[in-house]
């Protein structure tokens, strides 16, 4: 039995439990002999005695420790002590996707699809070595602190070989595939299907198949057409929409074929988001199927399987487990499949093949046009990095498909003829560079800029750099070397130059922290006397420095998200009343916005807990109406109370004949409140002049005192 502080094979000092399965239990250990934290998975004890276990146990460990990719968790060591089965794996700090999408309630499209490239890559690596996960979902996909993304849990992955495998697997039943959930054959297309799921929850927030029951849920998947996440959230891009729904087809053969087809897909995605290039075949052929009741067998004995290993739980409690646990069922030969998947569908008719050879060289050709039309308009005008944008907001996957950089296009302003710092100062508020180079004129004042490389009005995509021309006047100086000097010595020497100075920070592996990285203008150019000159100063490596985001504004989940998506550690969140900054939204926060600090530094921050809200209370002690208020009052008459608070609250309405009357009031939301006293009068009877009694008549009255309340103690 694993135990906190206890040492695993004279290595691993267990820390801590962090995690569950249905198999296994996640432990935090420090490797002593690295000097490294990792991740633990021990074969829980009610499971090490039984011999299958145990060997599937072995083989997801020699399986996953062949498996080494970025956006893999990556598997250490493997070994048995004591009766206690383990898998060392890499510790990943981070939430997963699951929680991430229940803080954002679903996900741009930009973001979803960026993650979606990094997960297909993760699981493309593994099926390139045989290995199939079977158990995709958002809670097996984890976002580091560093912005990874990770697959993880190989829970129930099994190495495939060239025999067929069947499997009655049933991972986690909102996500599983229809031959899956018939408890049949699956192989890499299943994982696709559960990939497309996962990307429907990420773009919607919500799961395309709900029930109460496992089984019900499973149903769904064999025969309901799966929805379009367009529509619930109607402006997700045309070709997202085909890209899932064709992961999502009911027949794998009508699926991606591979995730480096659907990898590529989605980098085209962020391409032309609008353009209609995915390939789907058989589409109209393809209706809702009826499950039949062989199939409905399948489904009730997949679920009745996992009943036997947790007998205690009630059937519905065991089907709730089954929708989040690890289940491994028996693998057995399926004479009839052939090494092929069979079931209901037949496979494409001639007319279909040839459908679809039209459909794919029509798609090639149309994305080869849109690729040269994009490449034609936007070349010249991008950094080699930001050759993916086409316009509006989009991401840009660098070269190993990992973390996104978002861009959009601006229209480029009229520069020439203003002075540098203003044209700069236009240019970087756009998200433009802005890079100077200097040259004499006798006709153009010093400063002002000549042309540009760029014209007036044209689209541009944000992060381009644009060149300008501008005048050093006949006055010009040389702009002396300052690179690697510190910044008092950089600052001094360009002064002295007759430049002003502007600093800005930014990470280096070369430049120590506090010394020069490069200037703007750069050394050697003729520039005139009195221009800002733009010094970048090295804040030292980049991977121990990270830039601290702005969250003041932001909600609290949306602060607590972007705090791990820069690689800082949350600390202590305060909540305090603020007048200005409505309830539930960060209002300050403990490092500066903009400062570079070390990776995982921790960061406090207070949310508003809106407006401070005062009580107040009253001792209320009404004296008899004064002959100053009510003339003719008498004592001993019935008086009527109300006190009505200045936020329109009635706080008392009684009658009494005695006084003085009193009452307390407490947690009184106003401060102050008016009393009205009704009285009644009755008049003598008279006599006119005919000798008549006319009787006496009841007339009410009254007056009002205003009360002033106590502010209660806070």
């Amino acid at each position: 039995m694993v135990k906190i502080g206890m040492t695993i094979a004279d290595r691993y000092e267990i820390l801590e439990k962090i995690g569950t399965g249905g198999m296994a239990d996640v432990y935090k250990a420090v490797d002593n002999k690295l000097s490294r934290n990792v991740a633990v998975k021990v074969l829980k004890q009610e499971f090490s005695e039984n011999e299958n276990f145990v060997s599937k146990f072995r083989v997801e460990a020699q399986a996953a420790a062949g498996l080494m990719h970025p956006n893999v968790v990556n598997v250490y060591d493997v070994g048995e002590e004591a009766d206690i089965y383990y898998i060392v794996m890499e510790l990943v700090e981070g939430i997963t996707l699951k929680k991430y999408i229940e803080k954002k309630a679903r996900l741009s499209f930009e973001e979803a699809v960026s993650i979606a490239i990094q997960v297909g890559m993760g699981i493309e690596a593994a099926h390139e070595k045989h290995i199939i996960h079977r158990d995709i979902k958002p809670q097996n996909i984890i976002i580091s602190l560093a912005g990874k993304v990770k697959v993880t849990d190989f829970g129930i992955a099994k190495a495939a070989t060239s025999n067929t495998i069947t499997s009655n697997v049933m991972g986690s039943v909102h996500y599983t595939s229809p031959e899956q959930a018939r408890g049949g054959y699956s192989d890499e297309k299943s994982d696709i299907y559960s990939l497309g799921v996962t990307m429907f929850e990420m773009l919607t927030g919500r799961v395309p198949f709900n029930g109460e029951t496992t089984v019900a849920i499973a149903i769904k998947h064999i025969q309901e057409p799966m929805p379009s996440p367009r529509d619930f959230v109607p402006e997700i891009p045309y070709s997202l929409e085909d890209i899932v729904l064709k992961c999502c087809e009911k027949s794998p053969d009508r699926r991606y074929q591979n995730m480096q087809e659907l990898v590529e897909d989605l980098k085209q995605c962020l391409l032309t988001p609008d353009a209609d290039f995915v390939v789907r075949s058989g589409i109209e052929n393809e209706g809702t199927r009826t499950v039949t009741d062989e199939e409905m067998e399948e489904i009730k004995n997949s679920t009745a399987d996992y009943n036997d290993y947790y007998p205690e739980e009630t059937s519905n409690t065991a089907q709730m487990r089954l929708a989040e646990s690890e289940y491994y069922g028996d693998e057995e030969d399926d004479e009839d499949l052939g090494g092929h998947h069979s079931g209901d569908y037949d496979g494409p008719t001639r007319m279909e093949k040839i459908t679809t050879a039209l459909s794919i060289l029509a798609g090639i050709v149309i994305v080869m046009i849109i690729i040269f039309l994009a490449v034609k308009i936007i070349g010249n005008r991008m950094d080699s990095g930001n050759d993916n944008g086409n316009g509006g907001s989009s991401y840009v996957i660098n070269d190993q498909g990992q973390g996104t950089v978002e861009v959009k296009e601006v229209v480029m302003p009229s520069v020439v003829g203003s002075d540098i710092e203003s044209a700069k100062n236009a240019l970087v508020a756009l998200g433009i560079n802005p890079l100077v180079d200097f040259q004499e004129s006798e006709t153009i004042a010093s400063g002002i800029v000549i042309s540009c490389d760029v014209e007036a009005g044209t689209t541009i995509i944000s992060g381009t750099n644009v060149n300008l021309l501008v005048s050093s006047g006949t006055d010009s100086v040389e702009m002396p070397d300052v690179v690697g000097k510190t910044i008092n010595e950089a600052k001094l020497t360009l002064e002295l130059s007759g430049f002003t100075v502007n600093m800005e920070e930014a990470s280096s592996d070369e430049i120590p922290q506090g010394y020069i990285i490069s200037t703007n203008p750069e050394a050697g150019v003729m520039a005139a006397k009195g221009v800002s000159v733009t010094v970048t100063v090295s804040v030292g490596p980049t991977d121990v420095k990270v830039k601290v985001p702005r969250i003041i504004g932001l909600d609290e989940a949306e602060a607590t998200v972007t705090c791990i998506e820069n690689e800082l550690s949350i600390g202590r969140i305060t909540y305090v009343p603020s007048a200005d900054i409505p309830a539930g939204m960060v209002c300050s926060q403990s490092l500066a916005e903009g400062a570079f600090v070390s990776e995982g530094a921790i960061i406090d921050f207070e949310v508003s807990s809106g407006p401070v809200v005062h009580t107040y209370k009253c001792n209320l002690n009404v004296s008899a109406p004064s002959s100053s208020e009510a003339p003719d009052y008498i004592n001993g008459t019935e008086v009527k109370l109300r006190l009505v608070g200045s936020d329109g609250k009635v706080l008392l309405e009684q009658t009494t004949r005695e006084f003085p009357y009193t009452s307390n009031f407490y947690g009184i939301g106003c401060p102050s409140g008016i009393l009205t006293i009704t009285y009644t009068v009755t008049t003598e009877p008279t006599t006119d002049s005919n000798g008549n009694v006319i009787p006496g008549t009841t007339v009410e009255k009254s007056f009002t005192r205003e009360i002033t309340f106590t502010q209660e103690d806070t």
